[in-house]
C-alpha cells in the first residue's frame, strides 16, 4: 500500500499485516465493549464498526489504492469518516486513531500526512472529551503522544529506506563498474597477449622463414655450377627450420627462448652473430663492454629479440658486409648497439607496415624497449649505414614480469 516504496519486502509486508490486524482488532474491541457493557445503540456501534472494518479491508485489495495517491487519499477519507462515526458513538474508538496515524503518514505526501495526523489527533481528543463531558490536559496527552511517536517512526523509516536505496544504487553502480573494469582488463590482456605473440612471431618465425627463403634462393643460384655450395645452403636452411620450430614451441608454451637456455645473454648474442655470419654473406661481430650484471629474464629476452630483428633487417635490406653487435653495461643502464655498413635509409620516410611487405620490425623493437622503461634510437642515412641503440634501465627483478610468460 506504500506508494512511496515501490517494492514491499518481507519485513514491510509483516508490518503492514500487523497494522491491518491492529485496526480490525481495535474496531472489534469497540464493538465488543459496546455489547458487553450494554451501552445504548450497541447494535448501531457494531454495525458501524463492521462497515468501517469492511471499508478498511477494501483498501489493501484495490490495486488503485496501492498505485495512486489520489485513490489512497479518497480511501483514507472514507475510512476516516467511518471512524468518526464510530467515535461519535463509542469512546473506545479513540484507540483506532493510533494506526490511522501510520496510514496517513504512509500513504499521503509529507505535509498532507502531517496535517491529517494533526486533524485526527484533534478529533480523537475532542471525541473522547465529548463522551467524558469534560476536558483535561491528560486527555490530550495520549493522542498527541501517539501522533508524535507515529511521525517519528514513519519519518525515521523513510529516512532509513532512502539511505538503503542510496546504498543499493551505489552497490549496483559499483558492481557495474567492476564488471566494466573486468571487461576492460580482459580486453587489455587479450590485446597485450596478441601484441606479445605478434612480436614473438615477427622476431622468430617470420625472421626465420625469411632466412630460410634467402638460403634456398642462394642454393638455387648455386645449382648446377656449385652443387656443394647448394647443399651447404640447403643444410643451413634445414637447421634454421629446426631452430625456428624449437622457438615456436617454446614461445607458444611461454617458456624461456632456447637460445638463452644454459647460457648468458652475451653468449646468446655471440652465437646469434656466428649463426648469422655462417648463413649469410655478412660478417657479424659481437662485442661486450663493461662488467656484466644480472638482468631479468624480461630484459634478456627483449634485448635478444631486438638483436635478432635488427640483424634480420640488415640481412634482408641493408646489403651490408659487416655488422657489429655491442652489449654494454653502463652503470644503471644496459645498452645494445647494432651498427652496419649497409646502404642505409631515411628514417623519416619509412613505409607503413604492410602484411605483404612487412615493416613491423622497428615498431616491435621500440615496443619491447618501451615496455621495460627503456628507449630505442635509430640513426641512418642513405649510403651511410644504420645504427640502432637500445637502452634499458637496470630495474630490480621484482619489478618486472618476464616477457613471454603469463
Amino acid at each position: 500500500m506504500n506508494t512511496a516504496a515501490p517494492v514491499l519486502t518481507p519485513t514491510t509486508r509483516a508490518l503492514a499485516w500487523c497494522l491491518h490486524l491492529l485496526v480490525i482488532g481495535l474496531l472489534a474491541l469497540a464493538a465488543g465493549r459496546a455489547v458487553t457493557d450494554g451501552r445504548p445503540h450497541a447494535g448501531v456501534i457494531v454495525a458501524v464498526s463492521t462497515v468501517c472494518g469492511l471499508v478498511y479491508a477494501a483498501g489493501p485489495v484495490l490495486p488503485r489504492v496501492r498505485r495512486s495517491r489520489r485513490a489512497a487519499a479518497l480511501w483514507l477519507a472514507a475510512v476516516g469518516a467511518c471512524w468518526l462515526t464510530v467515535l461519535a458513538l463509542s469512546p473506545d474508538a479513540v484507540w483506532v486513531a493510533f494506526p490511522l496515524y501510520f496510514l496517513q503518514l504512509h500513504l499521503l505526501p509529507r505535509r498532507a500526512g502531517l496535517a491529517a495526523v494533526a486533524a485526527t489527533a484533534v478529533a480523537a481528543v475532542a471525541g473522547f472529551a465529548a463522551h467524558q463531558r469534560s476536558f483535561g490536559p491528560a486527555m490530550a496527552i495520549g493522542p498527541a503522544l501517539g501522533a508524535a511517536v507515529a511521525v517519528a517512526v514513519v519519518w525515521g523509516y523513510q529516512a532509513l529506506y532512502r539511505e538503503s536505496e542510496h546504498r543499493r544504487a551505489l552497490i549496483e553502480e559499483l558492481t557495474a563498474t567492476r564488471a566494466d573494469l573486468a571487461a576492460a582488463q580482459h580486453t587489455a590482456g587479450v590485446l597485450a597477449e596478441r601484441d606479445r605473440l605478434a612480436r614473438e612471431i615477427h622476431d622468430t618465425l617470420a625472421q626465420g622463414l625469411s632466412s630460410i627463403q634467402l638460403l634456398l634462393r642462394a642454393a638455387e643460384r648455386a645449382l648446377p655450377q656449385a652443387p656443394q655450395n647448394a647443399a651447404r645452403y640447403v643444410d643451413q636452411a634445414r637447421q634454421a627450420a629446426v631452430d625456428n620450430l624449437a622457438e615456436a614451441r617454446r614461445f607458444v608454451a611461454a617458456l624461456t627462448p632456447p637460445t638463452l637456455e644454459g647460457t648468458t645473454l652475451a653468449g646468446a648474442l655471440e652465437r646469434l652473430c656466428a649463426t648469422t655470419a655462417a648463413r649469410h654473406p655478412l660478417t657479424a661481430r659481437f662485442h661486450l663492454t663493461g662488467d656484466a650484471v644480472p638482468l631479468t629474464m624480461a630484459q634478456e629476452v627483449a634485448l635478444l629479440r631486438i638483436a635478432q630483428s635488427a640483424l634480420a633487417n640488415t640481412v634482408r635490406h641493408a646489403e651490408a658486409t659487416t655488422a657489429d653487435v655491442t652489449l654494454g653495461y653502463l652503470g644503471d643502464h644496459v645498452s645494445l648497439d647494432i651498427v652496419d655498413d649497409g646502404r642505409g635509409f631515411d628514417p623519416d620516410r619509412l613505409p607503413a607496415p604492410d602484411p605483404e611487405a612487412g615493416g613491423f620490425g622497428l615498431a616491435a623493437m621500440r615496443a619491447r624497449a618501451h615496455a621495460l622503461g627503456g628507449t630505442l634510437a635509430l640513426t641512418s642515412a642513405p649510403g651511410h649505414g644504420t645504427a640502432l641503440a637500445a637502452r634499458l634501465p637496470l630495474t630490480p627483478p621484482s619489478q618486472l614480469q618476464p616477457e613471454g610468460r603469463p
